[in-house]
C-alpha cells in the first residue's frame, strides 16, 4: 500500500524529537487521529505511597500504520499538527 500522508513520519515529510511513549488506544472515532492512553505511577513523599495516573494524549494516525482501537502503540513528539495533536504514531506493538 502506498502512503500519500505527508504528516507521516515514514512517508512524509514530518520529523519526530522528544518524548517517546508507548500507550493503549481508547478511541479511534476520529479521521487520522486516535487517542492513546498513557498509565504511570507517581511518588507522593508526605505519604510514601505511589500513585496511579493515566494520561489520554491525542495522536496523528497514518494511512500506513492504521492502528485501531485497542492496540498497543508507540507514539512520537513532533511539531504540532492542530489545535491538540503534537504527537503521531510511529508503530504497532500488539
Amino acid at each position: 500500500m502506498e502512503c500519500n500522508d505527508l504528516r507521516c513520519p515514514v512517508h512524509g515529510s514530518v520529523s519526530t524529537r522528544g518524548m517517546q511513549l508507548s500507550g493503549r488506544i481508547v478511541s479511534a472515532k476520529a479521521k487520522k487521529t486516535v487517542v492513546v492512553e498513557i498509565d504511570y505511577t507517581r511518588y507522593i513523599y508526605k505519604y510514601e505511597r505511589y500513585l496511579r495516573k493515566r494520561s489520554r494524549i491525542p495522536a496523528h494516525n497514518p494511512d500506513c500504520i492504521s492502528a485501531k482501537e485497542g492496540n498497543v502503540v508507540n507514539i512520537a513528539e513532533t511539531r504540532r499538527l492542530s489545535k491538540t495533536k503534537s504527537f503521531v504514531v510511529t508503530g504497532v506493538v500488539g
